[in-house]
């Protein structure tokens, strides 16, 4: 839409975006389907640029259509990619609202970190604990070429997992050093 439009949305506009965010995953013709964005980011990013909570209650039913959600952590760098982010300043508050919507509707979610091959294999994991997951056996040899024999046979660690109960301890920890 930004691309298309030059621009970015303005506040009247929000709800069209979400809703055709929502139709293309409605009308996609896969047995399953990943989508890199959905309606609760429009609803979170409308919150927090004007103050609009009206978009929460179409995002979240939206929402509840998925199994899982998986959420970028903010372990990386923030890398510009033209009209569609403000700045890293806003990383942030965008995962905070993200996480309340998310916990306060119960809708499960995931935290994927690390990077390369390691954020793949974060992401992919949570996947195979899916009850309707297709091709399961497929989506386990994709990781296990990922994952080297020691990882491979050793259980899941805070450190390594994407566990969203997990990494509320990693950041207590880290915001009590920083104090």
């Amino acid at each position: 839409w930004c691309e298309r439009e030059g621009r970015t949305p303005l506040p009247h506009e929000q709800m069209t975006i979400a809703r055709q965010q929502a139709r293309a995953v409605e009308h996609a013709s896969a047995g399953w389907v990943i989508s890199d964005t959905t309606p609760i980011m429009t609803a979170v990013y409308s919150h927090l640029l004007f103050d609009d909570h009206s978009l929460y209650p179409m995002a979240l039913a939206h929402q509840r259509l998925y199994d899982t959600t998986l959420i970028t952590g903010l372990d990386l760098p923030w890398v510009a990619d033209g009209l569609q982010r403000d700045g890293p300043q806003v990383r942030e508050p965008v995962d905070a609202r993200l996480r309340q919507a998310l916990s306060s509707h119960r809708l499960p979610y995931q935290v994927v970190y690390g990077t390369g091959e390691r954020r793949l294999q974060n992401a992919l994991l949570p996947l195979t604990r899916l009850p309707k997951l297709p091709q399961r056996s497929h989506l386990l040899e994709r990781i296990a070429g990922l994952r080297d024999e020691q990882v491979l046979n050793r259980p899941w660690r805070c450190e390594h997992c994407s566990d969203g109960s997990c990494e509320h301890k990693l950041f207590s920890g880290l915001l009590a050093r920083r104090a």
